[in-house]
């Protein structure tokens, strides 16, 4: 979801997906128990993940890019690293290694490796920043850009308001294809 998303169909989200496979598993990788790490090369997966629900920090964002800074963040902050490194793959407990380089192939392999990927009801992540976001009340003040007819959501840490529009409807639309 961005500022940009100005125009679109509700996008509301679903229950739970009936082909994830991580609705049953307790093994699962879901945002209730997991915090993520996504290194350099998968700035473009950050979003999705976010609009999933995750917290998911993006190193470059966290200041970091050599591997070894990039597995001391994850493992000191009880983040599962999500990389496309063989070696930091390797030398990380708990990391996921994708070999696709296409964010919804990536996505896919993530869907596959039992990863809950699924738009909830409201949102709670920031996609640009990763921050919490809260809903804006009746009479708070919103952008003059956000629609009237739908609720907004505000990111506590960035302040960038969101809702759900073609951006929504779209991801939600790439998560059922998978």
């Amino acid at each position: 979801m961005s500022r940009d998303d100005r125009t679109g169909a509700d996008g509301a989200a679903g229950a739970d997906d009936d082909r994830d496979p991580s609705a049953d598993d307790p093994a699962a990788i879901t945002p209730e128990r997991d915090a993520l790490l996504l290194d350099a090369m998968l700035g473009g997966l950050a979003s999705y993940l976010r609009m999933c629900g995750y917290d998911a920090a993006y190193a470059l964002d966290e200041g970091v890019e050599a591997d070894d800074a990039v597995r001391e963040r994850a493992v000191a902050g009880g983040r599962r690293l999500l990389t496309r490194d063989r070696d930091l793959a390797a030398a990380t407990p708990g990391a996921l290694l994708l070999r696709e380089r296409d964010v919804v192939d990536q996505l896919r392999e993530l869907r596959e490796a039992g990863v809950r990927l699924r738009l909830d009801e409201r949102p709670a992540r920031c996609g640009g920043c990763n921050g919490p976001v809260e809903r804006v009340g009746d009479g708070e003040r919103r952008p003059d850009y956000a629609p009237e007819d739908r609720p907004v959501w505000r990111c506590v840490d960035c302040g960038q308001h969101f809702w759900k529009g073609s951006h929504w409807a779209d991801v939600r639309e790439t998560l059922a294809s998978l």
